[in-house]
Order: structure tokens, then sequence, then C-alpha cells
């Protein structure tokens, strides 16, 4: 009988208005497809919310090394590889302190570029590449658009806290009422997933999502 492999999953989203989004389930959902399609079982998830991909020191990504280092589980899956980073630079450093402490690293969408064939090692980084200027280019593209708003209004404000919009606020004061009684975050994630009631783009709550929401962090 063939005994599951164990792995951590990684996921990252690089901006706060992209937490609600579909990111994070499209990632998970990619990262379970592939690890039940080649026998291993996610163990524990490391989720970055609205962290740059150019830090190379990030709170889940430090602990997942700590946690590579300290219990038997020596793979890592992600969706892609800028979900590590968009920055050439920065996933390849990444990469390597993988290789130097004989971890396993696999894209789920690329699954055979995580390795130090040279052959592989230089399609990832053209990958790389082309993902580093698809960023720079996004970021001119939306400082160009601030000023252009800026200089139209005078004012560019950014996203707008949970609870400003048309029937947040209910939900507020509820998942804030079950916290106040002891409910823990990922209790009031369930509860208001079982309820259908979603998130502001639309997607289901996780954990992290209602404790950013309860604590007033946008």
């Amino acid at each position: 009988m063939e005994t599951t492999k164990k792995a951590f999953g990684y996921l990252r989203v690089s901006g706060k208005s992209q937490i609600d989004g579909d990111g994070f389930p499209r990632q998970k959902a990619a990262i379970q497809k592939w690890a039940k399609a080649n026998g291993y079982h996610i163990t524990q998830w490391f989720v970055e919310e609205g962290v740059s991909g150019t830090l190379e020191s990030r709170e889940a990504l430090d602990a997942m090394l700590v946690a590579l280092m300290s219990n038997g589980v020596r793979t890592v899956i992600v969706e892609a590889l800028h979900r590590f980073s968009r920055d050439l630079r920065v996933q390849e450093n990444l990469i390597h302190q993988y290789f130097t402490n004989r971890f396993t690293l696999i894209s789920a969408t690329e699954p055979e570029l995580g390795n130090d064939d040279p052959n592989r090692v230089f399609m990832r980084q053209i990958f790389g590449a082309v993902h580093q200027l698809d960023k720079s280019n996004l970021v001119l593209k939306l400082r160009a658009a601030r000023q252009r708003k800026k200089a139209a209004t005078g004012r560019c404000e950014g996203r707008l806290p949970y609870g400003s919009h048309e029937g947040e606020q209910e939900v507020l004061n509820n998942m804030r009422g079950l916290h106040a009684v002891g409910g823990n975050w990922e209790t009031i994630a369930a509860a208001l997933n079982s309820e259908g009631i979603k998130t502001r783009s639309g997607g289901q709550w996780f954990p992290a999502t209602v404790r950013r929401i309860v604590l007033g962090k946008r």
C-alpha cells in the first residue's frame, strides 16, 4: 500500500484588495488538485495576506521554513513560482535557500521548474523575468491612474474598510458579537460560510480575513 506523502501549501496575494477575491481559492484548488493526483497530503497551509513578493522575509514564509526544519515535512507546493515572488532575484534566492536545505519545491502549474536541472533553471528564470516585467508594467499603470485621478479630483482614496458598504455593517456586528462571546476566527469564518454570507468580492470567508476585519486592519 502506497504511503501518502506530506507537504505544505503556500498561498500569497500581494494586494490588500485581493484578500477577499478569487486568488486564495484559485491557488488552493490548484495545489489540492496536483497534490491529490500525485499522492500528496497538505498537512498545513501558510498564507500571506497582502504581502509583497519583493520581500525575502515574510511572516508565513519564515514560519514555513522553521516548520520544514523541525517537523519532518520536506516539500512545499505553490500554485506557481511567482507566488513566491515576481521579483526574479528574490525568487531565485528563495529557491536556492530551499535547494541548500534539500527541501522540495513544487509548482502545481509548472511541475518541472522547481529543480536544479540547468535547462529547467534557464526556463524558470525566463518565466521569472516575464513575471517581473508584467508586475513592473502594472505598477506603472496603477501609478499613472492614481496620478490622473488625483489631478482630476484632488484626491485618490484607498479601499474603504469593511462595514462601509451597504449591508456590511450588520455582518461586521455579527462577527464582533461572535468574537466577544469567545468565538475564534475559524469558527466565525465557518459560521459565515454556512449561512451563505459572501465577502465583499463574493468569495468565501477565511479565518485570517475575519481577524483582519474584526481587528480593524484594512
